[in-house]
């Protein structure tokens, strides 16, 4: 698995890119594929570009429905959920650019009907 994780702002996000390849490298494609979880797809979907052979790899998604960093929302009193349809909206755009997208779920700030809302993105597309 490659996690990605917001921090507070962009220069802590890491690119998976070149932690997949290295894993993938050094292990002879040794894991059965990668998930990215805990981070809005905002602070993700612009890493990826259109048929790069790497996001093949990346099976599975489990995203923050919140646009906060961690940090901001282990101090939070309140649950940060945002809109269930706009993230299943996301996660729609994501399997345009994610072939073998499969698996799929929530972090941060997801309930049942962000779930729901993903199913229904997936079955629609």
């Amino acid at each position: 698995m490659c996690g990605i994780h917001r921090l507070s702002k962009p220069p802590g996000l890491k690119r998976p890119q070149p932690a997949l390849e290295a894993v993938d490298d050094a292990t002879t494609n040794g894991p059965a594929y990668y998930m990215i979880s805990c981070a809005h797809p905002e602070h993700f979907d612009h890493m990826f570009t259109h048929g790069k052979p790497w996001l093949e790899r990346i099976r599975s998604i489990r995203a923050d429905a919140s646009r906060k960093g961690q940090a901001e929302l282990d101090e939070s009193d309140m649950l940060d959920e945002e809109n269930t349809e706009e993230l299943s909206k996301q996660y729609r755009a994501l399997l345009n650019l994610l072939p073998n997208l499969t698996v799929v779920g929530g972090c941060y700030g997801t309930d049942h009907r962000h779930v729901a809302a993903i199913a229904r993105a997936f079955r629609e597309q």
